[in-house]
């Protein structure tokens, strides 16, 4: 049996999860505080919520940890939910997707764990525990992009699968004669307003825009609209980039504001030009029209080394190896 947690912030972690458990085809359980997706090709425990509304005091621990606050009900229900489990079905294994305090109470369960590494500065004395006490870490980035997460423990320790997407990759389809952008916005909060939208569409005429994401019109599935694109303008979140990299669609990438200068880390990766990317600090208040000619000649093909559709595939080998090792002990 696997144990597999899932961050309850945004949609991305809950994306990349499920498409590692189906190429895993092992026993698993989901661990998280958001419902089972429709297609989570196993058991799910739903956990207590553990940022409700409470006096949050000493939510750090002296700067040691990112989230035990003191005498907080939803915590202390959600970790001994997590024990009980791991008391009960005695896993081989638990990924941790991603909470450094799980990945402790895993590992001082004696479960070992595999930790997927996010990018961004992660120097800190939390991520640095919780890299050290794992079997393996994956991250979900080619080897071309070079180191993501800034940990110095890190270096060596990382198996870089690539972009793990929902979604296979596509071969760059044809352009036709009209021009579409598509907005992908995220459910983790993004600059991408309703008004921003509309002066950069009266600043590009002759292109078609959909918004999608939080701010736009919601969907599950952006894959039909991205396959329709003639260009993307999209935030740094790795599943969004991972999804633009399987449509094989040229795109804008202009990163939010996350902990840890996550999406600014992938972005200025982005910005070398071996891949089909143009970053933009923030989002632009003219020159819209250049700016998506630039992107339509950009070769989109480019995207391959990034996504070549076999990320999960790598995930789940590196996961079934440390099941193994657990199961045989």
């Amino acid at each position: 049996m696997i144990g597999y947690y899932v961050h309850h912030h945004g949609r991305g972690h809950l994306s990349r999860a499920t498409a590692i458990a189906t190429a895993l085809g092992r026993p698993l359980t989901g661990l998280s505080s958001l419902p089972a997706p429709p297609d989570w090709p196993g058991d799910w425990v739903q956990l207590p919520a553990d940022d409700a509304d409470a006096p949050v005091v000493d939510a750090e621990a002296r700067g040691r940890l990112h989230w035990v606050p003191l005498d907080h009900s939803g915590l202390r229900a959600r970790m001994a939910r997590i024990a009980q489990w791991i008391d009960e079905h005695r896993p081989d294994a638990i990924v941790v997707d991603v909470s450094v305090e799980v990945a402790l109470l895993a590992r001082l369960h004696g479960v070992p764990v595999v930790t997927i590494a996010m990018p961004g500065d992660r120097r800190d004395p939390a991520h640095e525990l919780g890299y050290a006490i794992a079997a393996e870490i994956i991250g979900a980035w080619p080897p071309e992009a070079g180191l993501l997460g800034g940990a110095p423990g890190l270096a060596g320790r990382v198996h870089a699968v690539g972009a793990i997407s929902r979604f296979a990759p596509r071969a760059p389809a044809p352009l036709d004669a009209r021009r579409r952008v598509v907005v992908l916005g995220g459910a983790g909060g993004d600059t991408f307003t309703a008004d921003a939208v509309a002066r950069a569409r009266e600043d590009a005429p002759g292109w078609e825009w959909t918004h999608l994401g939080a701010n736009g019109s919601w969907t599950d599935d952006p894959w039909s609209a991205l396959l329709g694109a003639t260009v993307v303008v999209t935030h740094a979140g790795e599943s969004a980039i991972a999804e633009v990299a399987a449509a094989r669609r040229p795109a804008i990438v202009i990163p939010q504001e996350r902990p840890h200068d996550e999406q600014r880390c992938t972005a200025a990766v982005l910005a070398d030009e071996r891949w089909p990317a143009l970053v933009q600090a923030e989002w632009p208040t003219t020159g819209w029209s250049a700016l998506l000619e630039r992107a339509v000649a950009l070769d989109a093909g480019g995207w391959q080394a990034w996504n070549d559709g076999r990320g999960a595939e790598r995930a789940a080998a590196v996961i079934a190896a440390v099941s193994d090792r657990g199961g045989a002990r």
